[in-house]
């Protein structure tokens, strides 16, 4: 399940238009310097629509989905908080699909007779 946690205005060629601002599960990743974990959760934009009212409404609404990783044609992001440049090869994208995650199921025993 994905979540609708806010919306941005965007002016485009054609005029204003809306993004809304999704956010996926709790997960935990583990930070490549320390190696800690610490919670996240993926999160992307999804143009709309919408008016801006309809966008309001929709804050807090969820949907069937996940927010996937998705390989794009390097580019460069900025680290807001600390200014760094860093080349970015993925960015995060809503698939209608919720996503499935593999686990391995511990294999059954029999009880051993003495």
């Amino acid at each position: 399940m994905v979540t609708i946690t806010g919306y941005e205005k965007r002016t485009g060629e054609n005029g204003d238009f809306f993004l809304l601002q999704l956010q996926g599960d709790l997960e935990f990743a583990y930070s490549q310097k320390t190696g800690q974990p610490y919670a996240t959760a993926r999160k992307c934009v999804i143009p709309c629509t919408f008016n801006e009212v309809v966008c309001q409404a929709s804050i807090g609404k969820q949907m069937r989905g996940s927010i996937i990783k998705m390989a794009v044609e390097p580019y460069e992001y900025t680290v807001e908080e600390t200014g760094e440049v860093i080349e970015m090869d993925y960015r995060y994208t809503y698939s209608p699909q919720e996503e499935v995650i593999d686990e391995v199921q511990p294999a059954r025993t029999e009880p051993t007779l003495v």
